[in-house]
This record gives C-alpha cells, sequence and structure tokens, in this order.
C-alpha cells in the first residue's frame, strides 16, 4: 500500500498534469482564434520620441531605433488608433548613441502627427487612392454577401496591353491602400488594375461567421472581381497578392472557373503553406509546439468549429502549395525579403526549387513583413516588369494607343 506521502504526490503530479492539459487547450484555442479572428485595431507599440518643425514647414519624426526605423526606403506611420497615417521618408539622421533615428516625413495624410505619442511602423505608402496623382474610378463588385467596393485604374494614357488587366489583393489584417504601392508600375505596363476587398477585411461584406479562413473562402470574393474584369473586356489577367492575398491568388488561380484566363500570378510575401508560416509565428511568440499542432487539429475539425466560429473547419491540406506544388501551372513572381519575421522566406525558396520551371524568386534585404517594395522600389519594378514581358499576353512590350510607334 503508498503511504500518505506516496499518495499526496501521486494526486499532486496528477493536479500539475490536469492543470497543464487544460492550460494547452485553453492556450491551443486561443492560438486557433487569433488565427481566423479578424482584428480591425493593433496595439501601436512604437513610441514617438519627438516630431520636429521647421521654419519651412516640413517636418521629421524621431522614432526609437531598430532594425525597421533604420531601414533604407519610404514607409508607413499609422496613428491614433489608425485615424492618423503619415508617409516618411528616408533616415535623416541616426543618434550617436543609435538609441534614436530621425526620418523625414513627406506627407501627414490625417490626424495630428504633432500631438502623436506612439504608432505602428508599415508599408502603406498611400493610404488613399488619390495620393497617387493618378485617376480612378469607385466601382463596386457584386459579391455572396452584398457588394463589395475596388478601385479601378485605367492605363497609361499612351500606352496598354489590350484585354490585359491585373487585380490587387491585400493582406490579412489590412486594406486595400496596401497594394497600391504596386499600382503606378502595373499602369506603365499598359494593364487595367482592380484593387479589390474581400469579405472580412472590414470594407467588404462580412462573411456569414465573421472570420477568415486563410484563402479557402476569400478566394471567391477575387473571383468575382475576376468576372467584372472579363464583363468589362478582360481576356488576360495577373493577380497581385500580398501576404495573405497571395494565398488568395495561389487558390483563386487553382479555382476559379476563368482559370484560363489568369496568365500569371506576382506574390509579395506570400503564404505558401500556412501551417510553415503558423507554426514559425507560435514558435516567436513562444508557444510549445504541442499547443500549436493542437491548435491545427481545431482549425480543422467540424466538431470544435465552437471553438473559433468558423462555419466551416478550414483544410491546411488544401491551402499547403508546397505540396501541392506540382499543381501549379501559372507563371509566378515571388518577391521576398530574406529577414520577414511574418511570413518564412525558406517556404518561398522550398516553392522556387520545387517548381523552377513556373517559379521565379527575387531575394530583398528588407526588415519586417511584405516591405520589399518600400526598401528597394526600383528593383521590385524591374523584376516586375521583367517578369511580365516573358508572359504571352505581354509579347515584347505594350502597344502605343492608336498602333505601333
Amino acid at each position: 500500500m503508498p503511504t500518505a506521502t506516496t499518495r499526496r504526490a501521486l494526486e499532486a503530479g496528477v493536479l500539475a498534469a490536469v492543470v497543464a492539459l487544460l492550460a494547452g487547450i485553453a492556450g491551443a484555442a486561443y492560438f486557433a482564434r487569433q488565427v481566423v479572428v479578424p482584428k480591425y485595431i493593433r496595439r501601436e507599440d512604437l513610441d514617438v520620441r519627438a516630431v520636429h518643425t521647421h521654419g519651412d514647414g516640413s517636418l521629421e519624426i524621431e522614432l526609437p531605433a531598430t532594425e525597421q526605423t533604420k531601414a533604407p526606403g519610404r514607409y508607413s506611420f499609422w496613428y491614433e488608433q489608425g485615424t492618423g497615417h503619415a508617409c516618411l521618408g528616408p533616415v535623416v539622421e541616426l543618434h550617436p548613441d543609435r538609441s534614436t533615428v530621425i526620418r523625414g516625413v513627406e506627407r501627414v495624410d490625417s490626424g495630428e502627427l504633432k500631438q502623436a505619442k506612439s504608432g505602428i511602423w508599415s508599408g502603406y505608402v498611400y493610404s488613399k487612392p488619390e495620393q497617387l496623382g493618378l485617376p480612378y474610378q469607385d466601382v463596386g463588385i457584386p459579391v455572396d454577401n452584398g457588394v463589395a467596393p475596388a478601385w479601378r485604374f485605367d492605363p497609361s494614357a499612351g500606352v496598354v496591353t489590350p484585354g490585359a488587366w491585373a487585380i490587387h489583393i491585400h493582406g490579412m489584417g489590412g486594406k486595400r491602400a496596401g497594394t497600391l504601392r504596386g499600382i503606378p508600375l502595373a499602369r506603365s505596363l499598359g494593364l487595367t488594375s482592380l484593387v479589390v476587398s474581400f469579405r472580412n477585411d472590414g470594407d467588404a461584406p462580412p462573411s456569414c461567421d465573421g472570420r477568415f479562413s486563410l484563402g479557402q473562402a476569400e478566394w471567391r470574393d477575387v473571383e468575382a472581381g475576376i468576372n467584372f474584369a472579363i464583363s468589362n473586356g478582360a481576356e488576360r489577367i495577373v493577380l497581385f497578392g500580398w501576404s495573405l492575398g497571395a494565398s488568395i491568388a495561389l487558390q483563386a488561380a487553382a479555382m476559379s472557373p476563368n482559370s484560363s484566363r489568369v496568365a500569371g500570378m506576382v506574390l509579395d510575401a506570400p503564404v505558401f503553406d500556412w501551417r510553415t508560416t503558423l507554426a514559425a509565428n507560435a514558435k516567436a511568440a513562444g508557444l510549445p509546439r504541442p499547443v500549436v499542432h493542437l491548435g491545427f487539429t481545431i482549425l480543422r475539425s467540424k466538431a470544435l468549429r465552437w471553438v473559433t466560429g468558423l462555419a466551416e473547419p478550414i483544410c491546411l491540406d488544401s491551402l499547403d502549395w508546397l505540396a501541392r506544388a506540382t499543381e501549379l501551372n501559372k507563371p509566378v513572381l515571388v518577391l521576398h525579403g530574406e529577414k520577414d519575421d511574418t511570413t518564412p522566406f525558406e517556404a518561398s525558396k522550398k516553392a522556387a526549387s520545387l517548381r523552377p520551371d513556373l517559379v521565379r524568386l527575387v531575394e530583398f534585404e528588407s526588415e519586417g513583413h511584405s516591405l520589399e517594395w518600400n526598401a528597394d522600389p526600383e528593383k521590385w519594378e524591374r523584376s516586375v516588369e521583367e517578369w511580365f514581358y516573358d508572359l504571352p499576353l505581354a509579347g515584347s512590350s505594350p502597344e502605343p494607343v492608336g498602333g505601333q510607334s
């Protein structure tokens, strides 16, 4: 017979195991919900040290020196709970003790930057389409639960690729404005551009469950955009996808009844496989691997949909384009930073190695996620242009309006 001391030790051990199990289940449930529940307000965790005003009215902002805030290029600063926005230019000064950095302020689009205490670092150089200085139209695209707003940009007046359109798809937790970085190039290539919204992004009508499905359902809204483009004369379409938008583009190119109209895809910081991406983020957050795998089980389980609120479980296998690499049948240009801290660069590298016949990878030295254009817009645009001219729809170059020059 066990002694009283032994029994107490066993009971304590069992209790500890139960507590650990419950904590693991709770952690997995939290992880699964974080993946699919839309977040429209992000924590503003970048402090503003000072905003300097010069005699000519120009502004400079002083921020803590991090790898991102010291990076070359043009960036975006959101503040006042996302209602304030400024476009930031190159580094002006790095303090001798390297604790703070000063960058020029190109534009203040909204809010009182001088009063801002903190904000969010971003790649949204443009927060509104009119900031591009290009003509555009607000259009509505019929989708499952209503009408999704979109922007249409026509090609440059002197150059057009007949019947060729580009559809631009933003990332998770973002808005259409995130894709505006790619519009001037698409326009110069003679493409008509359609910048779409999709369910649960805060612009398009929400889905019945109000949850992201990682591209599994969102592609239908892009399909609606494809239908809109075709009804307005599109014959060949290039999909520009950013982050989650890249995952959506891959699904649309595979699932759309109009897949034959998709000539190729430009994918910036793409999610080729959600398991790889989510596991990398969970590891960075310190979540134990068993908790993460239990979270995957919750996402896949029809019986456990009540945990996440999903109307349908997510089939992670169908979203794994590394495992499905043999099914790729469109030319793909991948633009990805080696130091991406959100979507692993290794997944893009593997995709290129699995399908070197279709996938072209261009590496960037950008700091952070989906900031390739910001760090080196000339390289980004040159890479897209060179790839585009290899597509059958492009021929050797866009045609000037009115005939050959």
